[in-house]
């Protein structure tokens, strides 16, 4: 087994979506082949119900699929499919588009005005584009939670940690999404298989991240555990890490713990035509698909 490096480290940007929300992108457009099969991870924490409260109004999607997952407030959704609901804190979404739905996200604060969550887009292959629409709304009880005895608790969204599998299911770039936190100055090793690409995003406290190891049985099992590990400078809120190949992250929290996501997907590697909203492989199929938004024809099969 070998540590995956660090092999790139970016710090989130404000910028604004929707109807005039404020939130910081971790990436997302301008190098869609960085972190394939993911295209774009937004921040949306905020405090100010004006930065906010005018949400993401109706708007297309297709070829891609949506995970929301709210830590703070409340987010109502709606689409052209009739489905409707309320993501409350804990809470997680994970929308296939598929062939195309029109959506609108209205964010609202708690009883402080707070507002936080995340939103991540992952990429269909080729032939999922066109895929009927799916939802899986995900409450924050359905989610396990498993503690290690050094203090460490994992929410496992999707994928698994320890043999405990999360709710979430039938993903196409089969994904891992784990919220994890550590305690301070400990320090922990989660396994990532090795054909997928792999990000973490902190947003709590702040931690080190290993860059590089000797693989697993060039050392002894007991030399391994004990080897010096070098370490990147402390990556803390609204850092992105992203990792090269390797099948084992080792991180090292500091002196007030750190509270990251862990993402990993199978790439895809197929060709990128991307306009807003909507992903496909070809400007051929994202020309057909203005076409179809202008001609009233985007929702298939309804």
């Amino acid at each position: 087994m070998s540590i995956r490096p660090v092999s790139r480290v970016l710090n989130a940007k404000p910028t604004m979506e929707g109807a005039g929300v404020h939130l910081h992108r971790a990436f997302g457009f301008s190098e869609p082949e960085m972190a394939d099969p993911f295209l774009l991870f937004d921040d949306f924490r905020n405090e100010r119900p004006a930065d906010y409260l005018q949400g993401f109004p109706w708007h297309p999607h297709r070829g891609i699929e949506t995970i929301t997952y709210v830590l703070a407030g409340t987010v109502e959704h709606g689409d052209s499919l009739g489905n409707r609901g309320n993501l409350a804190a804990g809470d997680v979404q994970w929308m296939t588009a598929g062939s195309g739905i029109l959506h609108q996200e209205m964010p609202k604060g708690d009883v402080l005005g707070r507002m936080h969550g995340f939103q991540l887009w992952a990429n269909l292959p080729s032939n999922l584009k066109m895929t009927d629409p799916r939802y899986q709304d995900v409450k924050s009880g359905e989610i396990p939670v498993i503690g290690d005895d050094d203090g460490t608790a994992i929410r496992v969204i999707c994928g698994s940690y320890k043999g405990i599998s999360g709710p979430v299911d039938g993903i196409a770039a089969e994904p891992g999404y784990l919220d994890i936190s550590i305690p301070p100055l400990k320090r922990k090793r989660f396994k990532v298989d090795t054909h997928r690409r792999a990000f973490a995003y902190v947003f709590e406290g702040a931690g080190r991240f290993a860059d590089a190891s000797a693989p697993r049985g060039v050392l002894s099992e007991k030399e391994f555990e004990g080897e010096e590990i070098l370490l990147r400078d402390m990556s803390g809120n609204r850092t992105m890490v992203l990792f090269g190949a390797g099948d084992e992250v080792v991180v090292e929290a500091g002196d007030e713990g750190m509270r990251f996501l862990l993402v990993s997907g199978a790439p895809i590697r197929e060709p990128i035509a991307w306009h807003g909203p909507i992903v496909m492989n070809t400007r051929e199929e994202l020309m057909q698909a203005m076409r179809d938004l202008n001609t009233g024809s985007f929702i298939k099969g309804h």
